[in-house]
């Protein structure tokens, strides 16, 4: 499916939509972070229901730019990171600062962190023994596990976790849903990662099926798909990516080529120079300063974690 042409990809990325939209009766949104990939989801859902809201959570991590192309479009929903107070029995704004005094900073992946966290606080538990390959749980369920290369993390003061993800987006959306009912039609594609791979080849595009049913239209696309549309669609989007431009016969962009969370560790150390942390010094010089000053002095505290996997900055 991933070697099949766009127009044949079009055709069938919107069968999955129009299916999506009748089983759940138009009661759907799209899942919006303002990046190409749900800039092209949503012009496809909305070229066949027009009316579908878009759902954007205003974590405080994005990119300005990001914010303000969001800004620019209609029947978007603003969300933000909320944590119940039991005292006051009421919801109040949730920072990622205060996620990373909580709980940790995502570095590495979220395996990784995930593991660190939780074998830090259960020093018996499963995932402490993916630091050690000679454990019975590495010997049963293979290399894949083996995480004994990042045991150095476990021995630092620094907070590490995988929550933040959870924290700052899959709990407003989680209310969102419950509040109003609605599914996700998300923009996820599985060239992106291999877990995303195995979720598709389990439920594929439509997951009716799944605990919290979602709908990934876009799976079986590539980053060229999502560029090639942009580019012959003329499709306006978010001006922190730059231009659409082609090197070796591949499309690639002149500005930044990820819009995620601004101050994510997740894969730095995979990047190659200039990494997300280095054009960030270059694009955007006080949010850099931001994160990277020490949380002593008011930052979030990059700079200690970034020395300490060995990552430049």
């Amino acid at each position: 499916m991933q070697s099949w042409d766009l127009d044949h990809k079009i055709q069938v990325t919107k069968t999955r939509i129009i299916e999506w939209h009748q089983y759940y009766k138009g009661n759907v949104y799209v899942s919006f972070s303002g990046g190409k990939d749900s800039t092209v989801l949503l012009d496809l859902v909305r070229r066949i229901y027009p009316d579908v809201p878009a759902v954007f959570v205003d974590t405080g991590l994005e990119y300005p730019e990001i914010r303000d192309f969001v800004k620019s479009k209609e029947n978007v929903e603003w969300l933000h990171p909320q944590k119940y107070d039991r005292k006051t029995k009421q919801y109040k704004r949730y920072t990622f600062k205060e996620v990373l005094k909580d709980y940790g900073y995502p570095i590495i992946s979220k395996e990784v962190s995930d593991a660190v966290y939780c074998a830090r606080s259960k020093p018996d538990g499963h995932r402490a023994k993916k630091f050690d390959p000679n454990s019975d749980y590495c010997l049963k369920y293979g290399k894949r596990f083996d995480l004994s290369k990042w045991k150095f993390l476990l021995d630092s003061d620094i907070p590490i976790s995988h929550m933040c993800c959870n924290v700052m987006k899959k709990e407003p959306v989680k209310k969102y849903e419950k509040e109003t009912g609605r599914y996700a039609i998300l923009g996820t594609m599985a060239c992106e990662a291999q877990h995303r791979k195995r979720e598709w080849l389990k439920t594929g595009c439509n997951g009716f099926n799944k605990k919290r049913p979602t709908s990934q239209p876009i799976s079986f696309w590539t980053e060229q798909d999502v560029l090639t549309y942009l580019r012959d669609f003329e499709l306006p989007y978010a001006s922190v990516y730059g231009n659409i431009i082609e090197n070796k016969n591949k499309l690639e962009t002149s500005g930044v080529n990820r819009t995620g969370c601004m101050f994510c560790g997740f894969g730095c150390h995979l990047e190659k120079e200039p990494n997300r942390f280095q054009q960030m010094k270059l694009t955007h010089p006080q949010l850099y300063d931001y994160c990277m000053k020490p949380t002593e002095d008011g930052g979030l505290g990059l700079k200690k974690v970034l020395d300490f996997i060995n990552v430049k900055y």
